[in-house]
């Protein structure tokens, strides 16, 4: 059972998997950081400095007024719609940018392969060719070693 295991293991589409779970990780936490640190502010400065995160709707009497939405979540219950707002704005910008990066790549691969690609004449079969010089001939009328054999056309 070992050995079946370390066979699955070792198998190559697990290792691309993981290296493509790790590297999609790696790329989220960078284009996380791109919409938070980056974009976010500039908007928020845009706004005029508008955060939803501290949004709420307090379900508990303890709750008290103007509290940030940290500190109401541990007084009592509360609805956090800001802070659901920030975060489908967060992947809203977040799927915005792999867009535009997704979309870079395939055209950069697109142009790639438009140079390594050379469209090649299709092999005509040798049948095909034969045929195709049998109607020639006959067309110019050069059947039967020039004989001026020609072709029979309808009555």
């Amino acid at each position: 059972m070992l050995e079946e295991f370390k066979k699955f293991a070792l198998r190559g589409n697990v290792v691309d998997l993981a290296v493509g779970v790790i590297i999609g990780v790696a790329f989220g936490a960078i284009v996380t950081s791109l919409v938070e640190d980056i974009i976010m502010p500039i908007i928020g400065a845009a706004t005029g400095g508008l955060d939803f995160s501290n949004y709420y709707l307090p379900l508990s009497s303890a709750v008290q007024d103007g509290a940030s939405y940290a500190d109401a979540k541990k007084q009592g219950a509360v609805v956090g719609y800001g802070q659901f707002i920030t975060v489908a704005l967060n992947f809203l910008l977040v799927a915005w940018v792999l867009f535009f990066v997704i979309r870079g790549m395939n055209k950069l691969k697109r142009q790639e392969d438009a140079k390594t690609d050379v469209p090649q004449a299709p092999e005509i079969p040798a049948d095909v060719k034969l045929l195709s010089e049998i109607r020639d001939l006959l067309a110019t009328g050069q059947a039967a070693g020039g004989a001026g054999i020609k072709p029979v056309r309808g009555p």
